[in-house]
Formats: C-alpha cells, sequence, structure tokens
C-alpha cells in the first residue's frame, strides 16, 4: 500500500496576479502537509509534489480553480516515503528556464505525439531521429534505444545544441523527448523557428510513456528531480542515487566505487589530490590574470606616502622636521608642494610649513593622479598549503611598496588574489632578480617561519651569469658589505665598518659570460651582487653595478630592457605544517 502519491504537471497559460496566488498556495500545502515544489510565472505553472492521496487531491482541486487551469493534468506514482524535503512556491520568469524570446507554448506548440503511437512507430522500424532534449547527467541513467543525445549540461544551451545537428536532418521527422514533456513545450517550436519541417514531441514524456508503454524500446531508468533520482518503466524508485557535487545519477554499482562518499564525491568527479592541486593553481592563475590586466597601477590614482614624527623633532615646524627626515629633497621644493596643498595631516587637510609637529603624529605626502611604470605580471605559482605560497618571480616586479611602485607590486597583486588573506613575504628578491620566492599566509606560519632566516638554516642557491671567466671553479667570498645605501640605494663593499657577509660561488658553465651557482650564507641587501662586483665579474644586465667598477645612476630595469641575469633557483627550509624539510625550485630562465 502506498503510502506518499506523487504528482507532476506543467501547463502553459497566461497567469496573473501572482504573489497573492503564492502565498494562497503555499498555505494551502503546509497545512495539508504536502511538500515539492510549484513553479509560477506569467507563463503558466510547472509542479513536483508529494503528500498523502486525499491531500494531493485536495491540491488539484485548488488549482482547477484558478482561471485557465481549470483541465489542469499530473502524472501520479507512488512513493514509501516523502521524497521532498519542503514545501517552496516560487515565482519565475519562466516555469522552464530558455531564455529565447518569442517562444510561447500558451499560444503555439509542436505536434504532440502520443505514447503509444510512439511505440508503434518505433515497433514498426519507422525511419526517425529520436532526440533526448534532457541534460547530459539525466541521459546517464537511461534513454530511448539510439536515442540522440542533445548534448547539454543545461537546457538554456539547446539553442546552441540545435545549431550543432546535422543540416539532413532539417527535412526528417524528429520525435524529441524530455522527463515529463514540458522543455520540448519550448524546445519544438524554437527548433521549427530554426527551419526543422517534421518535429514531434512525445506527449507526457518518459513518464506518460512509461505509463502507457512500459519500457518498450527503452534502455535503463528515467531521472527524476526529487529524492528518488530514479524510477523505473513501473514508475517505482529504483536504487540509483546521486552525487551531491555533481549530479551525476549513480547505479547501485557506481555507488560500490571507493571514489563515492556520500555528499562529497563519485567517481565521475573525484580528483585526487594532485588533481586538485593543479586545478586549484589553474585557478589561482586566472585570478592573477584578471587582476593585473589592466595592471592595478596603469590607472591615475591619488597616492600617499606617510611619515611618522619622531621624538627627537617633537614642536618642529613643519618644514624643519622634513629636512631631518628627508635631508636628500631640498627645503625650497617641501616649501613649493606644502603651499600647493599636498602636505596633509592624518585627516587629509593640508598643513602650511610652519606647523608644529608633534611627537608620534602622521602625516601625508599626497601625489595626485599618478600611474607607476609597467611590470611583468606572471607570476607563477608553484605550490601552496594552508601555511605558505611558493611563487616564481618574474622581472621587473617589485616585492613591496616603494619609490614609483605601490600598486604594480607583488604584495599588491596577491592581496587581491588572496583576499582577505594578506600573505607576507618570508624574505625578498629585488624587482630585477627572478625566482622562487617564499610567503606565508598568516601571521601565525611568519612567526614559526621568520627564525630560520635569522639562524641562517634556509639554504638558497642562486643562478647567476656574469661577465667574464672567474679564474677560480669555486670560491667563498667574505667582503663585509656597507650597512646604509648610498647613491640609488646602493650597497658596497666596506671593509672597516660593513657587516658580515658570506657567498659561495661555484663555476658551471665558463665563457665569455659565465654561469654561476651562488649559495648565500647571509642575507645582506644586494650581496650576491656587490660580492661579483668587487671580484671583478659583474651580473650582465645590471643597471647599478658595471663592468670597470663603476657605478650606475638608476637601480630600475623597464618592462622590455634585457634582464638582469640573476635567478633565485632553489629553496630549502624545515616547513612549519608538514614537519620536515623540503626544497622548491623555480625552472630555470632562458639565460641559464
Amino acid at each position: 500500500m502506498e503510502n506518499f502519491r506523487n504528482i507532476a504537471g506543467y501547463q502553459f497559460v497566461h497567469l496573473t496576479e501572482l504573489k497573492p496566488l503564492r502565498a494562497r498556495l503555499l498555505s494551502f500545502c503546509k497545512e495539508r502537509r504536502i511538500k515539492g515544489t510549484i513553479l509560477l510565472s506569467p507563463e503558466g505553472i510547472n509542479l513536483f509534489a508529494a503528500g498523502e492521496g486525499q491531500n494531493v487531491e485536495a491540491l488539484l482541486n485548488e488549482i482547477r480553480t484558478i482561471p485557465g487551469l481549470e483541465k489542469f493534468q499530473v502524472k501520479f506514482s507512488p512513493s514509501d516515503e516523502q521524497p521532498f524535503n519542503r514545501m517552496l512556491v516560487r515565482i519565475k520568469k519562466e516555469i522552464i528556464a530558455f531564455g529565447v524570446p518569442g517562444i510561447d507554448p500558451a499560444n503555439k506548440t509542436s505536434p504532440k505525439l502520443p505514447p503509444k503511437v510512439l511505440k508503434q512507430w518505433l515497433d514498426e522500424g519507422r525511419p526517425l531521429t529520436l532526440l533526448d532534449t534532457r541534460n547530459d547527467y539525466e541521459i546517464k541513467l537511461g534513454t530511448f534505444d539510439h536515442a540522440l543525445p542533445a548534448g547539454i549540461d543545461h537546457f538554456r544551451h539547446f539553442p546552441e545544441a540545435v545549431r550543432r545537428l546535422p543540416v539532413e536532418l532539417k527535412d526528417q521527422p524528429i520525435v524529441m523527448f524530455c522527463t515529463g514533456g514540458i522543455r520540448c513545450e519550448k524546445a519544438g517550436p524554437y527548433m521549427e523557428r530554426e527551419g526543422f519541417k517534421n518535429i514531434f514531441q512525445l506527449d507526457g514524456g518518459i513518464l506518460k510513456y512509461f505509463e502507457e508503454c512500459g519500457g518498450a524500446h527503452f534502455r535503463g531508468e528515467c531521472f527524476v528531480f526529487d529524492q528518488r533520482v530514479g524510477v523505473d518503466p513501473s514508475l517505482q524508485e529504483t536504487d540509483s542515487s546521486q552525487c551531491f557535487r555533481c549530479l551525476s545519477p549513480l547505479t547501485p554499482e557506481e555507488q560500490e566505487d571507493p571514489c563515492y562518499v556520500p555528499n562529497v564525491s563519485c567517481s565521475y568527479c573525484f580528483k585526487t589530490n594532485e588533481e586538485k592541486r593543479k586545478l586549484r593553481l589553474t585557478q589561482r592563475h586566472q585570478v592573477i590574470a584578471s587582476v593585473t590586466s589592466p595592471l592595478p597601477g596603469s590607472e591615475p590614482y591619488d597616492n600617499y606616502r606617510p611619515f611618522s614624527v619622531p621624538l627627537s623633532c617633537d614642536e618642529f615646524e613643519l618644514l624643519d622636521f622634513l629636512g631631518v627626515i628627508l635631508p636628500h629633497i631640498p627645503r625650497s621644493e617641501w616649501d613649493q608642494l606644502a603651499s600647493q596643498g599636498l602636505i596633509l595631516d592624518r585627516s587629509k587637510k593640508p598643513v602650511t610649513v610652519s606647523h608644529l609637529v608633534r611627537a608620534g603624529e602622521r602625516y601625508l605626502y599626497k601625489l595626485p593622479a599618478i600611474t607607476e611604470p609597467d611590470i611583468n605580471p606572471s607570476i607563477e605559482i608553484l605550490h601552496e598549503d594552508d601555511a605558505l605560497i611558493v611563487l616564481n618571480k618574474p622581472a621587473p616586479l617589485p616585492v613591496h611598496a616603494g619609490g614609483r611602485f605601490n600598486r604594480n607590486t607583488l604584495q599588491h597583486i596577491l592581496n587581491q588574489v588572496y583576499h582577505p588573506q594578506k600573505p607576507r613575504p618570508a624574505h625578498r628578491l629585488d624587482a630585477n632578480t627572478t625566482g622562487v620566492i617564499l610567503l606565508t599566509r598568516t601571521r601565525h606560519f611568519a612567526a614559526q617561519l621568520q627564525p630560520q632566516f635569522e639562524k641562517g638554516q634556509v639554504e638558497k642557491t642562486y643562478l647567476v651569469q656574469v661577465h667574464g671567466e672567474p679564474e677560480w671553479d669555486a670560491h667563498s667570498c667574505h667582503f663585509p658589505i656597507s650597512a646604509e645605501p648610498g647613491d640609488v640605494g646602493s650597497r658596497v663593499v666596506d671593509e672597516a665598518e660593513g657587516l658580515k657577509a658570506w657567498t659561495d660561488f661555484r663555476k658551471l658553465k665558463p665563457g665569455g659570460t659565465s654561469l654561476l651557482e651562488a649559495t648565500p650564507k647571509t642575507g645582506r641587501t644586494n650581496q650576491i651582487r656587490v660580492h661579483l662586483w668587487r671580484l671583478g665579474h659583474p651580473v650582465c644586465g645590471d643597471p647599478l653595478y658595471l663592468p670597470d667598477r663603476n657605478l650606475g645612476r638608476s637601480q630600475t630595469l623597464g618592462a622590455t630592457a634585457p634582464p638582469l641575469r640573476l635567478h633565485s633557483w632553489k629553496i630549502r627550509f624545515f616547513h612549519p605544517l608538514e614537519k620536515k624539510l623540503m626544497e622548491f625550485v623555480a625552472p630555470p630562465p632562458f639565460w641559464a
């Protein structure tokens, strides 16, 4: 004896006053413990519902009191359990989403073919094309013998599928079908509009065919949009299930597959950890491309450079304070900028040069409508996990904001890609240096990783191409490097007061320019470049440390300039999450 009676039906009819009708039907169904979905739209009604027999009959009688729905018909099927979780009554633009204007099934549909007539035609072997208008995942569970699938994953894609059909089908008989017939009500008129001359739609769809003809000429079962998933030709629920993630219907045999985890995955959507990693990185690279096209600093914007007042400048006039903290900029220039209203207090109000500053206050220097130089945004993510991000940094690309760069920086780009997280570089590479760079995803992991750098426990290996051929095959360089920057940020060897610095070099390929391996044991600014410059073999492409021990006038290379031939090749460290030593490698650039 059946416990629940399932009904499915639709009718294209022009309906009005949808909001009060929605409230009326929702209240009616809830009072009678009917569950399912009723869709209302100006073009008609579509419903799937289930409840006790007398309550379902009462719902049908209620619907038939609506003008235009006096003869509303449904298909019935039994179930032992309630196949729906709740009752929904929704107002939609269409009762079946199609998105093609001018298709009005309330006024015109293709000729309907009764199920018994279709069976007769198939028994006789009459030449025709059976066109399955359903989604691919529905067809997987079952369809008519020799039916042609539309090849879609949503009914909105049906027009594209029609354009792919062979032209010769336009003059041949086509019988289209779907679950209950509703999709064919729109698909048929559309195909006729596209020039197909012999279109029929199976009246009542597969479910009515099962009801009148059983399973003749049909393989498998029919997918239904409720918790039953599938019904057999006797309209009884089958043992099929459905993957919560990819919606694929699953036979009992497929449910035995180890990849099937209820509400998680099945053999059709299961991905190994490596496949998930590759997919995640592909998605990240797509976001990077979106964030950097156009470059974030290419559109004019107002930039604000902050500076704070130290205790030593307490109660100084603004002009005197600026002269102390930024002595390389003439006082006359600060005077002019202040007169233009470009020196601001914390609330962004202009201040005069005679304004008295107090220790701890913060002031801003406004740079109006700036655009930043181009950079190379081809950031490659080599690895990411819950703790770390490992990148292959291109060049030129500054890591942090500074000088003329604020938005066209690695930090700014990654803040957008990983929002709301703000990845923290665990070390830094010069803007013109390419290769592997390590970032932490949270402050917690930064605190675990940073001590390894401070204690010299992180092993970094660089590839570098230099002018000339060193006379040694291996060399350990210990020249101390100046603590303070000189012109354009240069550092030099300072035997008297410099900071201890240690770099090991190994010659890999000699020649007029030689390829070396460099392993810094300390982390001084420009360390590899300064050591090689002092050794008489400056890095090829370096705009600052020039041959013949001359200093250039710029650290900057343009986006189209020949590259600085210094590449961060390998990094080896103790992973704070994996709790083991790990090494990451950035593929060598073309010159290496």
